[in-house]
Formats: structure tokens, C-alpha cells, sequence
């Protein structure tokens, strides 16, 4: 009866062997991808927050430029444009670029895109030759 007991071993260890190796191979697999998907994920949030950036310091740009022109001739007509100047950079500095868990960051950035847009619109009223910086894309 002691005879049984290595051979029934040695049999377990065969039948089992694929489940082992299956578990062994998953474990490995699933390592290597959490390392290869940290670092595929680092590489598309950094490539996508620099889009964010540079579209964002674009608005800025445009909206200081714009803002330092108008405060020369202050009249009723372009006190409305400062006062969406003003608003927009505003939202601009409000926006959480050191966040990068910001649950409303898509939210906050479709009001600054709006609210350029609607700017625009408003210094295009008086002006003939302003063209809009391109919207990046996303």
C-alpha cells in the first residue's frame, strides 16, 4: 500500500501539470502587461495632457494679446470684449493643470473652448483680418 502512494503522486503531478503551468503563465502574463500598460498609459497621458497644455496656453496667449490691445481704447463697444477677455482668462487660471484626477477637467475644458469661441466672435465683430488659432486635435 505504500507502493501506491508515490506512484498516485507522480500521477497527480501529471494531470496537474497543466493546470499549474496555465496558472503559472497567467501570473507571468499578467505582470509583464501591468508593467507594459503602466508604461504605455504614462506615455498617452503625458502625450495627451501636453495637447491640453498647448491648447490651453494658446487661449492665454490670445486672450492676453488681445486684452493688453483693448485696454488702450476703452469705450462701451469694447468694454464688453475685456469683460470676456477677463472671464476667459479667469476660467483659464481656475483650470487644474497640477490635478490629474480633476473629475470635470473635459467639462471645464469644453466652457474655456466655448468661451473662446465666443470671443472670437465678439472681437470679430469689429475687426476684419483676425484669424483663430486651431483647436488641437484631441
Amino acid at each position: 500500500m505504500a507502493a501506491a502512494g508515490p506512484s498516485s503522486d507522480m500521477f497527480d503531478e501529471i494531470v496537474m501539470a497543466e493546470e499549474r503551468f496555465r496558472g503559472e503563465g497567467y501570473q507571468e502574463g499578467y505582470a509583464e502587461g501591468s508593467q507594459l500598460g503602466a508604461v504605455e498609459g504614462r506615455r498617452y497621458g503625458s502625450l495627451h495632457g501636453a495637447k491640453i497644455g498647448s491648447e490651453i496656453g494658446c487661449y492665454l496667449g490670445f486672450a492676453l494679446t488681445w486684452q493688453c490691445l483693448l485696454q488702450k481704447c476703452r469705450d462701451e463697444k469694447n468694454s464688453k470684449k475685456i469683460k470676456a477677455l477677463d472671464s476667459l482668462i479667469g476660467m483659464i487660471q481656475k483650470f487644474p493643470y497640477e490635478d490629474p484626477m480633476y473629475d470635470k477637467l473635459q467639462e471645464d475644458l469644453e466652457k474655456i473652448r466655448g468661451k473662446f469661441k465666443q470671443v472670437c466672435k465678439l472681437i470679430q465683430c469689429g475687426e476684419k483680418n483676425i484669424t483663430k488659432p486651431k483647436k488641437l486635435s484631441m
